[in-house]
């Protein structure tokens, strides 16, 4: 890692309650130390494991959550096996308390097997947990989850989402790469993929260069951050990161949101769309529809659409739920021809 550009910068000066307001114009990865350490989970975890687990347990009304267990030392690396012939983990439908059982068994092994319970939605595993253990949103409507494992590593992946993330027990590295840093990464496959999101494949801890000679280059682009409990991270939509749990015993908190309208869609399903139908085509033609893309999308603005009467502007006017509807109609109408 002595070849990543820096470490990500840290921001002090702001309280739990101020964090959202303040992110809204934020684009660039930041740190904030001790803005969780008041949390009663926080402090029960500076406590002991214990402690931790009894704390969660007090919430737990039985629901079913779904574990990530591995059935051999794999590292704590949630990966694929040899040619991507499939994940080197399976996932299992279990109870709070197994995978804290397991934990605890396992803390004192030197090569434990992979236990992981990742973005399990606090409110419908542990109801009343997110009265004192999460942050204030205000006007932003997060979906807030929980990760609780051993020594875990999770390849760089991006998140459509913003995400705040909030270490509660254990320490956790984090490593960021821009999002111009997609070609550098050499990520795979985008529909068969670890836990939803496409990766990484290269090793953080021991690159081959020779197989991914431009990770070079990303490394020299990354930042790096050790967070302690009661530090929060603000990872950017978009930005990759890749995730070490560093500990026997982990626990984060993780608040999503999206900062655009409700009617609109995943961007990645326009993607898939978009390898269905253009990918493939001539060069010329590929080309001309770059710069359609660029004209309605990417370089959108008042003068695209200013020389037609605003009553036929249609779904290249402006969107709202109306014509999001119509645009919707569309593209079933298309899809099911």
């Amino acid at each position: 890692m002595s070849r990543t550009a820096g470490e990500i910068r840290e921001v002090g000066g702001v309280d739990a309650g101020g964090l959202f307001a303040r992110l809204a114009a934020e684009t660039e990865p930041a740190v904030f130390r001790g803005l969780v350490s008041d949390w009663p989970l926080v402090q029960a975890a500076l406590a002991s494991d214990a402690d931790a687990g009894q704390y969660l347990l007090r919430f737990y009304q039985e629901a079913p959550v779904t574990a990530f267990i591995s059935e051999s030392d794999i590292g704590g690396r949630i990966f694929y096996t040899d040619e991507l012939a499939e994940t080197n983990f399976r996932q299992i439908k279990t109870r709070l308390g197994w995978v804290l059982d397991t934990l605890r068994a396992y803390k004192e092994d030197a090569a434990p097997k992979t236990v992981y319970m990742g973005s399990t939605t606090l409110d419908i595993c542990l109801p009343g947990l997110s009265d004192d253990n999460s942050l204030p949103q205000g006007d932003i409507r997060a979906s807030v989850r929980i990760w609780v494992g051993n020594r875990t590593t999770v390849a760089a992946h991006y998140d459509v989402f913003d995400n705040v993330a909030c270490v509660c027990a254990g320490r956790r590295r984090f490593t960021l790469f821009p999002p111009d840093q997609l070609a550098n990464l050499y990520v795979g496959p985008i529909d068969f993929t670890p836990a939803g999101q496409s990766i990484s494949l290269v090793d953080l801890k021991n690159p081959d260069f020779d197989r991914f000679p431009r990770f070079e280059t990303a490394l020299e682009h990354a930042r790096t951050a050790l967070l302690e409990p009661g530090d929060a991270i603000f990872i950017p939509s978009m930005w990759w990161h890749h995730v070490e749990g560093l500990d026997a015993f982990n626990i984060l908190i993780n608040h999503w949101w999206r900062d655009a309208p409700a009617y609109m869609g995943p961007p990645g399903d326009a993607l898939l769309h978009a390898i269905l139908n253009i990918r493939d085509l001539p060069d010329a033609q590929r080309k001309a529809w770059k710069d359609m893309f660029a004209h309605y999308v990417f370089d959108y603005g008042s003068e695209t659409v200013e020389h037609i009467p605003p009553g036929r502007r249609g779904v290249i006017g402006d969107l709202d739920d109306g014509t999001a509807r119509q645009l919707r109609a569309l593209l079933r109408n298309k899809l099911n021809r």
